[in-house]
């Protein structure tokens, strides 16, 4: 097992832990890693306790469809936009019915580049409904990240196993 690997392991195996520890479910809404975030978590032993499932919304047609998405965030701010990833996280908490979803929406490139919105382009959501908190907390962000498709793509779902298990720690952002 690479290096990489065995990061995104580690930190695939501390989430669900930390999930089974306080009892919260999780999920995923993923875009341009199309699966790789919820793979990484399906491949720890029991994970079936605490992930509920994913959704692969590679198209802005299963954004607006299955997410929820309405068609006027990616009209006006387009699919890869701060606004876009906080409805898919959002939409997904609904659709998977879980605590704590993480969303992932980007540019991995070669091509694809957008105005104001280079290769590298990532936007991460989440909505999560903490237990210790009673309250529903909903953020979303922009990381600018450097490197061919895969580096893109494998930072991203480090980024989103780390938000995860800070949310899921803390309870909030």
């Amino acid at each position: 097992m690479t290096e990489i690997n065995e990061l995104i392991n580690g930190k695939a195996k501390e989430l669900v832990d930390i999930c089974k520890d306080k009892k919260v479910t999780v999920g995923f809404a993923e875009s341009l890693t199309g699966g790789m975030i919820s793979a990484s978590v399906v491949n720890i032993p029991g994970a079936s306790a605490v992930f509920k499932g994913s959704v692969v919304s590679y198209t802005n047609e299963i954004k607006e469809n299955v997410l929820g998405v309405p068609s006027g965030i990616i009209r006006e701010h387009t699919e890869v936009s701060e606004e876009c990833a906080l409805a898919m996280a959002c939409g997904g908490a609904k659709v998977l019915d879980c605590d704590l979803v993480i969303s992932v929406t980007g540019i991995a490139g070669p091509t694809g580049a957008l105005p104001g919105k280079p290769v590298g382009t990532v936007y991460m959501g989440c909505c999560y409904e903490s237990p210790d908190t009673f309250g529903v907390y909903s953020s979303a962000f922009r990381l600018n990240l450097e490197g061919d498709r895969v580096t893109i793509r494998t930072e991203t779902v480090i980024s989103a196993l780390e938000l995860a298990i800070k949310l899921v720690k803390e309870g909030k952002a």
